[in-house]
């Protein structure tokens, strides 16, 4: 399998929201259904796209997963649940780290344990926890936060 990671295109939309679709579905059944298929291609379409630096991670020309970037956060990071385990994740992560060397935050269910444990793994740590009142599911979620590893100093003669 030939996978690489590109720019998103408007054409891009609909499987953007298919893999939104599916990887909501697959990792967090618990949430309610509160926009159809037509309504996150929209979103996508409307939202997502014109709103965010969107980058699409492709196999074998298909479209298996993506992530979308603010100045700040980290909206989104999906991946098919078929794709999943195979690293391209990873490389989405590893791209928004080198577009946002200063650091980002991002927000996760905290009963995405999945997820959780995924970006933990990869150097974020927790910064707060909320009852899930700010956000549309009304699902507790979780503030983590990302930033470089300062370089260490190397210690001088004499010191």
């Amino acid at each position: 399998m030939r996978t690489r990671i590109r720019e998103a295109r408007p054409e891009d939309a609909l499987p953007i929201a298919v893999v939104h679709v599916e990887a909501t579905k697959d990792a967090m059944p618990y949430l309610p259904d509160l926009h159809t298929d037509s309504e996150t291609r929209a979103w996508v379409r409307e939202v997502v796209l014109p709103s965010y630096d969107v980058r699409v991670a492709e196999a074998d020309g298909r479209v298996v997963g993506y992530a979308a970037l603010s100045p700040h956060v980290l909206e989104q990071l999906y991946v098919l649940p078929a794709f999943q385990g195979m690293g391209i994740g990873t490389s989405l992560l590893d791209l928004a780290k080198g577009a946002r060397p200063d650091g980002f935050q991002l927000w996760v269910f905290q009963r995405n344990v999945r997820a959780r444990r995924f970006y933990e793994a990869r150097g974020f740590r927790l910064v707060r926890l909320t009852d899930g009142s700010a956000n549309e599911e009304r699902e507790p979620d979780a503030l983590y936060e990302w930033r470089p590893t300062p370089p260490s100093r190397a210690k001088t003669a004499g010191t």
